[in-house]
Order: structure tokens, then sequence, then C-alpha cells
């Protein structure tokens, strides 16, 4: 009775709302100018003053002196903190683009971008403080974050607290902050000395943890550690995308929950044995260090603990609802140790959660139990439910889409996540003292992992799963309010019967009935082009669920997603043109629940990087690395293919990977497709003396439309259509102005993956029908390793928004040709894949106009504009 009356109890919610207006004034200030925040602060002090003063006639004046107080109190030093920053030597050397040699500590783990560096390699973001700062011949003791962007090879395995020195280019903040600078490196990092001992001692563990699940399958295998301590470096990215489709992404990424299983299990232990209140706050304390330890003491991690601690605590006394100023005033504390946590969402995500934990979920779980639900289930609704409601705005602020199966999927998660989280991390700190008993808790723990990756990929790979949503500040604001007024409608026992049967009705029918409906891919496709980003992948239909893909993209994700739009289950034969990244690197998304049966390459092994991709690939399907001939002639159901080229490796040209790529011309119903990969003009001319026919309907225009095509090569195709498979944004200029120019003059209608999305051929000759899909929504890309949002800052991009138009067929001619169209897209980044359920533009054009070097539009243009981390 006592604690039910306690749990009652009105919130006192006096200190939130000051810390809510403190996050309020910091995320709007510290990205400004000193004398603001001090003006700013020294108002909301004053302005505190005067409301004690006002005590005695008004009685909210007491709260509000409060609240005023604690914006004074983040913002003073947040002036100085702003003040110093701007008029450091590094900040003025970022104002200069200065190449500077930099002496720096790493402060938390690398964080993967989706964006790429030169073809397709993986690059990284790593926080870290500068000591030291070498230009001209000089050097200089200085204090100040840095954003370090560099290729990932060098930075993975360095440890957080670790001293590196690093030649690179400053400039300002890409994100315009003040508080810090960013370092383009242009070395691989030289370590300083050694990390210190706490952060050696949680490297060696991890290393242990990875040693122990060697034995598990590949999914559950890179699973486990991100369970237990954050660790995504094996993860599957497609499997990572399905958590975070699913709803599912806070399993795989250090948080309070991860914290409070562990904590929570030893003091249930320590409970059944009747431990004094004493000896199990020190048992939980300790294996909390341990937790924090074993995950590494970096930023996220520390905050993840703080959120625990402050849950167990109020749990454990029965009082969860006492615990929300206590979680408050932990707010206050951590905004004035780092104040850009305020624009950060992972931050955001890690409060809301705790506050929804303590204060919502408690209360909807009684609910539930007083109409019959059963003991235990009706908390993971609760829990599930809260957590979603209160964290949605902000996954849809950041993500642009919202989840419809993130509660059940988490119902169905739950039970066996404290099973994973408590046996993994058995493994973890049992591993580097007892390798062969931290093998054998690993396996254990690898039973409920499989039910995890099972949960993730039924519900995070239904067609529907998400809505695209606005993103940025506003889209979070509007369901936001859209959520608190649905919350105050659902207090009325006939309107929340009302809200539960449309929301059941919505989810059981509006994902079947969207999937149906989409129009994707369009009846009688012969060819598709997938919006992989900047890189290469294409299909040509092979039968019921069978296609024959040429390349496999820079991203597995992508891939995948084109994959299961196009419903393709197998893949007879996979032709990888040549092994640069942007061909290879998204191999495991083709294989990722599909049976590839044979692989042809291209002539010469290199790169090295893409060489060892396709090698480890083929080894682990059984399949043999097989260079055809030209002259090969292959039918795969539907499919005729001639290899064309190159006979042999080309050498000595300007890349010879590009000039060594497979040529293809495939035939389906009729329909000839001229593939060249990433053939250059020495190759073309190549091709041009071998007297091949090279006429086709449809040219995959090569290398991205780079500017070395020959124009001989192109005029001899006489292609009715063609397409250029390229990425947003590329840093390379694809497709180059020459190579439109050239197309235009020849009068060959153009379609561009990053302006139109997914492209299909359809029909027969001389009546084909193009279809486009995926033009209207698409949204930047999260963080691809463990689908962290860690370093998402919560801003929103500029859209510089016009009016729509659909071009007519008699219009495509000009506008999907000509040198200076201004396609009309909606926020594509360069590796961002079209929501499932974007509209499908069709154009039928049986006779195709001849040529003309008219140059028009129909559209018009809108691009979305963000930072180089992929974040907005």
């Amino acid at each position: 009775m006592t604690t039910d009356v306690v749990t009652r109890a009105p919130l006192d919610v006096r200190l939130a709302v000051g810390a809510g207006g403190a996050w309020i004034a910091v995320f709007a200030l510290v990205d400004g100018a000193a004398w603001a925040t001090l003006a700013v602060a020294l108002t909301a002090g004053l302005g505190g003053v005067l409301a004690v003063l006002a005590t005695r006639r008004w009685s909210g004046a007491a709260a509000l002196a409060l609240a005023l107080f604690c914006v004074a109190l983040v913002l003073l030093p947040l002036a100085g903190r702003i003040h110093a920053a701007r008029a450091s030597p590094l900040a003025a050397l970022a104002r200069e683009h200065a190449a500077v040699t930099a002496t720096l500590t790493v402060t938390d783990d690398p964080r993967m971008l989706a964006a790429t560096g030169p073809a397709g390699s993986a690059r990284v973001a790593v926080a870290a403080s500068a000591e030291r700062v070498a230009v001209g011949g000089r050097s200089e003791s200085v204090s100040s974050d840095v954003l370090v962007l560099g290729d990932a090879s060098g930075w993975r395995t360095i440890l957080p607290g670790q001293t590196v020195s690093v030649d690179g280019t400053l400039q300002p903040a890409l994100d315009g902050g003040a508080l810090s600078v960013t370092l383009f490196a242009r070395t691989s990092p030289q370590r300083v000395g050694q990390p210190p001992w706490w952060q050696r001692a949680a490297g060696r563990v991890r290393a242990a943890l990875r040693s122990a699940v060697r034995g598990l399958p590949d999914q559950e295998r890179g699973l486990l550690p991100g369970l237990v301590d954050g660790d995504t470096a094996d993860l599957d990215p497609v499997l990572a995308d399905r958590f975070r489709t699913a709803g599912l992404t806070h399993l795989v990424a250090v948080s309070g929950t991860n914290c409070s299983i562990v904590v929570g299990a030893i003091l249930l232990v320590m409970r059944r044995l009747r431990a004094r209140p004493w000896t199990c706050a020190l048992a939980g304390a300790l294996v909390l260090v341990m937790f924090v330890v074993v995950a590494r003491p970096s930023p996220s991690v520390l905050r993840a603990a703080l959120m625990s601690a402050i849950a167990l605590a109020a749990l454990s006394t029965g009082r969860p609802k006492a615990a929300l100023p206590a979680l408050s005033a932990a707010v206050i504390g951590l905004l004035l140790w780092d104040p850009t946590l305020a624009a950060n969402a992972s931050f955001a995500m890690s409060v809301a959660a705790t506050a929804a934990l303590l204060v919502i979920a408690p209360g909807w779980a009684r609910a539930l139990r007083e109409r019959g639900v059963p003991l235990g289930l009706a908390e993971s609704v609760a829990v599930a439910a809260a957590a979603h409601a209160v964290t949605a705005p902000i996954v849809a602020a950041i993500s642009g889409q919202v989840s419809l199966v993130a509660i059940p999927a988490n119902v169905l998660a739950e039970p066996v996540v404290a099973m994973a989280t408590i046996l993994g991390f058995g493994a973890a700190v049992t591993a580097p003292l007892w390798l062969a008993g931290g093998e054998w808790l690993a396996w254990l723990a690898g039973w409920p992992c499989r039910w995890l990756v099972r949960v993730a990929d039924s519900f995070g790979g239904l067609p529907g799963a998400t809505l695209p949503w606005p993103g940025g500040a506003v889209g979070g604001v509007v369901l936001l309010s859209l959520v608190v007024g649905l919350g105050l409608i659902a207090q009325r026992t006939g309107a929340r019967r009302v809200l539960s049967a449309a929301a059941a009705t919505a989810v059981v029918i509006l994902i079947p009935v969207r999937s149906v409906t989409s129009g994707w891919p369009p009846d009688g496709w012969v060819f598709g082009a997938c919006d992989v980003g900047q890189g290469d992948a294409l299909l040509l239909a092979a039968g019921p669920g069978a296609a024959v893909e040429i390349d496999a993209g820079p991203d597995p994700v992508l891939i995948d997603r084109c994959l299961r739009d196009f419903g393709i289950n197998r893949v007879p034969l996979l032709v990888l043109t040549h092994f640069h990244l942007d061909h290879v690197a998204g191999l495991v998304g083709v294989s990722r629940g599909r049976t590839v049966d044979r692989l042809l390459t291209g002539p010469l092994d290199d790169p090295l990087t893409g060489s060892l991709i396709v090698h480890r690939f083929a080894a682990a399907h059984r399949l043999a690395v097989q260079a055809p001939p030209v002259g090969t002639h292959l039918d795969i159901g539907e499919v005729h293919l001639d290899v064309l080229g190159p006979g042999s490796s080309m050498r000595g040209t300007r890349s010879d990977p590009n000039n060594s790529s497979l040529v293809l011309r495939a035939v389906v119903n009729g329909i000839r497709i001229m593939l060249p990969g990433d053939a250059e003009i020495e190759s073309q001319r190549r091709l041009l003396a071998s007297g091949a026919d090279l006429r086709a309907d449809v040219l995959k225009v090569p290398h991205h439309g780079s500017a070395y095509s020959d124009p001989e090569f192109l005029g001899a195709v006489h292609a009715d259509v063609a397409v250029v498979s390229v990425g947003l944004h590329n840093d390379y200029g694809h497709p180059s102005p020459v190579l439109l120019t050239e197309m235009a003059r020849l009068g060959v209608p153009l379609l561009r993956t990053d302006r139109d999305g997914d492209v299909a051929v359809a029909g027969s000759p001389g009546h084909m029908t193009t279809v486009v899909h995926g033009v209207a929504a698409s949204t930047v890309a999260s963080p691809r390793v463990g689908a962290s949002v860690d370093g998402a800052r919560m801003a929103p991009c500029r859209r510089d928004r016009s009016a729509s138009m659909i071009c007519r067929s008699r219009c495509l001619r000009w506008s999907c040709s000509s040198a200076t169209r201004n396609s009309w897209s909606i926020g594509r980044s360069a590796r961002s894949p079209p929501p499932r359920d974007a509209p499908t533009r069709r154009w039928s054009r049986p006779n195709w106009p001849a040529a003309s070097s008219t140059v028009r539009s129909c559209t018009n243009c809108s691009v979305r504009r963000c930072s180089a981390t992929g974040a907005c």
C-alpha cells in the first residue's frame, strides 16, 4: 500500500522545467556569439532575482525563479567557452584553412560515416581534443575540441585516450559550431605514447569477447558484442538497417538499457539472497563500474551509465517519480560539462527514454494489468510503447521517417534482450581469464541473439514498415504535438478504444496495402538500375524472383533494399565488371537471404581492397571466380549475354581497372542493353576497332557519366534511352557536362539515379516504357555501423523547394538529356535509399523523336544540402 501511494504521488516538475529551459537555451545559443550568450545569461539571472522578490505575491514565482537560475547557470560558463574557442589560435588557423600537424587526444570511438572517400573507401569521424599544433615551422600549445575526418583504415584500432599526431587541413566546424573545428586528415594517425590503463583494459576485454564469439553464425557473431558493449565493427550492415527500421537501434548502441539490464540482474540476485540495502548498492556500483570499463569510458558510455544509475536508484527504492528531479539535475550537470550535448540526438533520446521509464511506463503497465493483461507482458508493452512515443519525434527529426512496427518488435525482442546481454557480459569478463568459459557463455548467448535477428529481419524487412515524415526540427515538433494530442484524447475511455482500433487497423492493413499498391517493379520489366549512390548495381530480369546482377554497388544496405523492392530472391549469375569498391563493396547485401549461383569478373585483379572483398565473398559462398573470354555467350533464364570486351587486362591507361571492365551486351525480351561498366576511352576505342556490334536499345552510360567517353562509341550504340548510375553531390563531378552535352547532341534521353531514384525499362522493342521510382522523399542516411545516431545533430537541413512537375513523354527528351538540366529531386543523399512507398513515375514512349540540340527543361530542382558527416 505504501509503495502504491508513493508511486501515485504528484510529479515534482519544478527542476524538470528548469532543466528544459536550460536545454533550450543552450541549444539555441551554443553556436552563437559569446556576447549574446552572456546577455541572455545575465537577463535570466536578473529575472530570477526579481521572481524571488515576487514570491509573496505570486505562488508560481519560486518555480519561475528556479527555471531562470538554471538557464543562467548553464549559459554563463558557455559564454566563456565560446569566447575562448573563437579567440584560440586553432580557430584562426581554421578560418585560413591552414595545413597543420596536430597533436590530438582521442576522446571517443571513431564513428563510421555514410559518405565515403575515393573509390568508395570507408570514412570515419573522430572526436578529439587538440593539445599542440605545428604550422609553418612553428609549434604552439592549444586547447580546443576537434572533429577529425579521415580514412577508416588508419583509425579503427585507435582507442579513446590515445594521443596521436596527424597531418591535415583545418577549417571551421562543418555544422557551424563555435566550440570546435574540423580537421581533414591527410595521413594516418601516428601514436604518441599509450592510452590510459583503463582504456587498454577495456580494449583487451572487447578483443577477448570478439574471440569468444568466433564460433557463432555470422549474424549473431556481429550482434552479440553490440548488445554487450556497443562494439558493432562486425555487425552486418543490412542487419543494422533492419534494426533501425524495426525500432530496435537502442539494442546495438550503448545506452542506459544495457547498463540497467546488467546492474539490475545483480541487484535481483542480491535481493534474493536478502542482502542489506548498502550491500546491494555497493554490488550494483561495482558492476556498473565494470560495465563502463568493458564498454570503454567514453562520453556516450558515461552518459548511459548515469542514466542507468538514476533509473535503478528510483526503481529499487519504489519511488520512480521522485527520480525526475535527479534526472533533471543530471541533465543540467551534463550540459555544464559538454554544452554540445544540447544538439546531440543520442543524448536527447537517452534522456527521453529514461524519463519515460520513470514516469510514463509504470502507469501504463498498471493500467494494462487492471485490464487483464498478464504480468510481464503488461510491463513489456508499456516500456516499449512509452519509449517509442517519446523518442519517435527525435528519430523522425533526424531520419525523416516513423516506424510502424517498433512497438510489436520491441515487445517480442524484450524477453530475450536481458538474457543475451547478461550472458554476453559474462562472456566478456570471463574470456580474458578463461577463453573456453567465455566461448561457452557466448554460445549460450547466441540462442537469444538468433531470436533477435529473426525479429529484426521479420519486422525490419516488411515493405512499408516505416512512414516518410518531414525531417528536421519542424517534423520533430509536429510529430511531438501529434503524440501529445493523441495522448490527451486517449484520456477518455471511448476515444481510447477508437484510437486503439484505428492503430491496429493501420498496422494490420496499411503495411500490406502499401506493399501491394506501390506499383513497383513495373509489369514486364527487363532492366533495372538501382539507386545505390556513387556506384553501379544493375539488374536483368531472368524469370520470376530471379535476376542477373551486374555489379553490387558501394553499400550492402542499399543493394539489399533495391533487390527486395524488385522482388529478387535468387541471383543465378552475378557479374562484377571490375574491383573498384563502388562496384563490389555491397556484395554482402546481394547474398542477404538470397542464393548466388555463379560469379563472373573482369580480367584484372586490381585494386587489392576490392579483390579481397570479392575473393572472401566467393570463398564464403563456394563460388569460383571466373573471367570469361571475349566471345562467350551465356543464356540464364530469359537473359542472353554476349561478352564483348576487354579481351585482356589493359595496362598503362589512365585507369587500368576501369579500362579492364567487363563489357557485356544483354538481350532480354528482345530489348538490347549495352553494359560497359566503367570502360573509358582506351577500352571504348578497342571495342570500336574490334568491329563488334555495339547497337543497343538501352545504354548504361560508362563510368557514371565521366568525361572519359569517346563520342564515336556513344554514337555507335544508337541507343533509344540511356541511364547514368551516379550519386548526388559526388566528389567527381559526375555526370560530366561534356558527357551530358554529347548525349543531348545525339538526342538520347537520359535518366539519372541521383535524381530519378531506381530506374526500370519494361516492354518490348519499339514499345519500351521507362519507369522511375523514389523521386519524392529520399532522406539522409543514418550512420551505418550500429545504426547509431550518437553523432547526429538535431538541426534541420535547408530545403530550397519549388513546385514539382512530372514530365510528359513529349518533354522527356529534353528534360532528361540537357547539359543544363534542372531535374526535380527532393533531399537525395548520395547514399540514401528511396522509401519503399515512394511515388513511381511512368513514361511510355513507343517511338522516340528524332535528335535535336534544343536544350529545354520541364522540371524544377530541389536539393538538400547537408554536412559532410552525413548528419544534418
